[in-house]
């Protein structure tokens, strides 16, 4: 396995100086060291489509590269600024992409992962050759990564594009570098998502999740409690984009609607929230435990804005942030029971169980159902 320290070397010495990025839980022990090795040199953008951005600033400011880490499914993210300006065609901005490779296909069968990450796996390299992105693919085995960078690098600057390093599952070993944050709420998103499942119980209210750990963890407790876990939907993919299903829902419809949200989830596409926000059945609960958890607990803004005050902003007309267990389920049965958008925002700390359980993996048949259980 190659040591995510001697990664990092390797793209110094190639001459990055500047990461950005999206933390991914492929490459979770990779962007640990970046925060630690790059340190004031490090950016976790809040999408990946920003940190293309914030790299093409950052070479027009510096006349260097940057490297910018993302999970293959940002890729969406990533076309319009690629295509629309980094292209050759266009302004021809050279930076280093690092994927992580979620969902690939060997000998025509997936290796072992979730099923929003199928047909990302399938598309990938795909991607990149439609994007003319020149790229390595690298793995547990390789030794001549810095050889591969240095090489990319060159091609990079000479040709005046974008180039790739895709990373298979399992590159990298166990980085020494870890987060260790203290306690500071005694209290955990599960906690509030068992009050929210109290709350709701016998009401007709659609539920909507975003993905990573929370989906897991409704879907869990739901099983616990021997609930239809069929009527909530789970947006086990698409990060960022909870909210706005939970609004389309919503929209032109008298049922109240949750959204589940995380904060590095709804900072990621945040002015969507003046749409739902003009909802008068929509709660948008917004549980912010400052960190990327479902990827390795790195920071999010979060931890440093008022995520209540964005929600007031945006033109939420009931707006709570809440740090303590008693005060949830009598916010929470306020909202539900209002006819006003509202947001709480619940301040939680980091982590979750190590024997969590996953969905269900046949998505179709669970829209199916969803979809019957709403006539």
């Amino acid at each position: 396995m190659i040591n995510p320290d001697a990664f990092c070397l390797a793209l110094k010495k190639a001459g990055y100086s500047f990461v950005t990025g999206v933390p991914d839980s492929l490459l979770k022990e990779l962007s640990k060291n970046f925060i630690k090795k790059f340190k004031k040199n490090h950016i976790i953008s809040t999408n990946e489509g920003s940190a293309i951005g914030f790299a093409i600033g950052y070479y027009l400011s510096k006349k260097k590269p940057a490297a910018i880490y993302l999970q293959n499914s940002g890729l969406g993210n990533i076309i319009n600024p690629i295509t629309s300006l980094a292209n050759p065609k266009v302004y021809g901005i050279p930076m280093l992409l690092i994927i992580g490779w979620r969902g690939e296909i060997k000998n025509k069968v997936q290796i072992d992962d979730e099923p929003q990450h199928k047909f990302q796996g399938e598309i990938t390299l795909k991607q990149l050759k439609l994007l003319n992105i020149p790229y390595e693919v690298i793995d547990s085995k390789t030794k001549n990564f810095a050889q591969m960078i240095n090489s990319l690098k060159k091609k990079s600057i000479s040709s005046q594009t974008p180039v790739a390093i895709v990373i298979r599952k399992n590159t990298f070993m166990k980085s020494i570098h870890n987060f260790s944050d203290k306690k500071k709420y005694n209290f955990l998103r599960e906690d509030a998502i068992k009050y929210i499942i109290r709350a709701t119980k016998d009401k007709n209210i659609t539920i909507v999740s975003t993905t990573g750990i929370t989906s897991r963890e409704l879907y869990e407790l739901r099983k616990k409690n021997n609930q239809d876990h069929f009527k909530d939907f789970l947006t086990i993919g698409g990060m960022g984009h909870a909210s706005q299903i939970a609004a389309g829902l919503a929209f032109n419809s008298k049922k109240k609607v949750i959204c589940i949200d995380g904060d590095g989830s709804m900072l990621m596409h945040t002015g969507s929230m003046g749409i739902s926000a003009q909802m008068n059945n929509f709660l948008h609960i917004v549980i912010n435990n400052s960190s990327h958890d479902s990827v390795g607990g790195q920071p999010t803004l979060g931890k440093i804005l008022n995520l209540k005050e964005i929600g007031k902003s945006f033109g939420y007309k009931m707006c709570y942030s809440i740090s303590k267990k008693r005060q949830l389920i009598k916010i929470l049965n306020k909202c539900i029971n209002s006819q006003k958008s509202a947001i709480i925002v619940i301040n939680c700390d980091k982590g979750y169980r190590s024997d969590l359980g996953r969905p269900e993996k046949n998505m179709k048949e669970r829209k199916n159902i969803f979809l019957k259980l709403k006539k």
